[in-house]
């Protein structure tokens, strides 16, 4: 159903990603009218399949729901704000243990269809490769920005691109795996049960597997970072597996391999490393290998990930890859009404922003459409009086990407540490658990609040109120 306000400005959005479509479908929920260009399939990146909104290109998992954790966090907020996209997600989530983890087709396809179904978002398959003149705009277009849009936006905005390499776990063929030398468990879950599936390593294999992680031929920089190494910005939480190798080799085994939490039921042991498999669909037909992401050359992934155990004869339904990302330099380009300094009525979104993790993307995308109808609608509202404080998940996102750490900016993920400190720390892990506690309440009570004082303005009427 149409609530399409005749008072409000028509809202131009570039790209259909997770922050686009957020921002398309929350703006149309507030009444306005929504243009969205995508240049997919005219157009496309060297990391999409398909041309479907929102398609995740890679992990499948949104991460936790736990509300005691960041993430689950951000999602029980989101949630309270009627996401689209978080709402798409848990109608295509698959078992994940407590993780919000997805079937990517059926998530996409999800987005795709109220993009195309609601009649006051106008898609268009079009790539834009010059900046518009129209205002408001909504520049959504992600880490894989075309590089023609991104050259004309620089001409606004000297000196304030910046670029890193994200990498792609890769995922193989259920039907491949030898189960026999798997075993279910999540970690510090109850043994033998859970939802992904593990491959236990000697330390004999381990430091072998690693070796060869070394050694294997692996695909070269390239878009000029040969002769700018600085531009090669491996992002730490999405590193490729053999920087985590080089970095030392028993990285690998307290990072993604680490056995905690996963001792072998057939043996009772906990093993020196273990790789954790994690399904893509709900019937379990493909599986991705958690924190896998990597440059190795397709070759080298074969040989080289089927001497995990169970994986000897694998088949890979995709294999790893590396592509450029761009982003902005969100401290000092981000106004307080989320507006570009510089550029009225123009609104950065997104990971081109600067954001790293999907839930965080979803939550710029929302608060952008939230900034926009603030700034642009009836009321004309100061948009950083109706933003949520700096005590709430949301709002210590916007802390995170607002207030400059020194060094050179690089995407930020959501974490306790971008939140308001709660008081005097203590020491010891009881200490750091009630901190964490303590932020979840303040967190709580804090968007609470927020929420009871904006619950009669337009912007928290019948689009965002439960």
């Amino acid at each position: 159903m149409s609530r399409l306000r005749t008072d409000l400005p028509v809202v131009t959005v570039i790209g259909a990603g997770l922050a686009g479509t957020e921002a398309a479908l929350s703006l149309s929920s507030l009444g306005h009218r929504v243009r969205l260009f995508e240049m997919r399939p005219v157009l496309m990146s060297g990391a999409h399949k398909t041309a479907l909104a929102g398609e995740l290109v890679c992990s499948n998992s949104l991460k936790s729901l736990d509300p005691l954790t960041p993430h689950g966090l951000l999602k029980e907020e989101l949630l309270a704000l009627n996401s689209p996209v978080i709402e798409a997600a848990v109608s295509s989530r698959i078992p994940g243990g407590g993780a919000l983890v997805v079937d990517r087709d059926r998530f996409a396809t999800l987005l795709d269809g109220r993009l195309s179904s609601d009649p006051d978002i106008q898609v268009i398959r079009e790539p834009v490769l010059k900046l518009p003149s129209v205002r408001p705009l909504v520049i959504a277009t992600g880490p894989l920005t075309h590089p023609a849009l991104m050259d004309d936006l620089v001409r606004y905005l000297p000196g304030m691109k910046l670029s890193f390499y994200d990498a792609i776990a890769p995922i193989v063929d259920a039907e491949s795996l030898d189960l026999e030398s798997l075993y279910p468990g999540d970690r510090h879950g109850v043994p033998g049960q859970g939802d992904y599936l593990n491959a236990p390593m000697s330390q004999e294999l381990y430091h072998a597997f690693c070796q060869e992680i070394l050694l294997g031929e692996k695909v070269p920089p390239h878009e000029g970072v040969e002769d700018d190494p600085a531009s090669l910005r491996a992002f730490s939480a999405c590193q490729p597996i053999e920087s985590l190798v080089e970095s030392g080799m028993e990285t690998l085994a307290h990072g993604p391999l680490r056995p905690v939490g996963l001792p072998d039921p057939r043996t009772g042991e906990r093993p020196y490393a273990v790789v954790q498999l994690r399904r893509e669909t709900l019937s379990g037909s493909a599986y991705n290998l958690v924190g896998f992401q990597t440059r190795l050359k397709q070759g080298e992934q074969a040989r080289i990930f089927r001497m995990i155990p169970g994986l000897s004869n694998a088949s890979f339904l995709r294999f790893g890859s590396l592509h450029r990302n761009t982003f902005v330099d969100a401290p000092s380009l981000l106004m307080a009404d989320l507006s570009i300094r510089g550029l009225p009525g123009v609104y950065i979104t997104g990971q081109l922003l600067g954001v790293e993790g999907y839930t965080e993307s979803v939550a710029m995308g929302h608060m952008t459409a939230m900034a926009v109808h603030a700034s642009w609608g009836g009321e004309r509202l100061p948009a950083e009086t109706i933003l949520p404080p700096g005590e709430t998940a949301l709002g210590s996102l916007l802390t995170g990407l607002s207030n400059p750490s020194g060094g050179v900016f690089c995407p930020i993920n959501l974490h306790f540490g971008l939140f308001p400190e709660p008081g005097k720390r203590g020491q010891g892990k009881n200490a750091q658990e009630s901190r964490r506690q303590t932020i979840v309440r303040n967190a709580q009570e804090a968007f609470s609040v927020w929420r009871k004082k904006t619950a009669s303005d337009a912007l928290h009427g019948e689009a965002c109120g439960r």
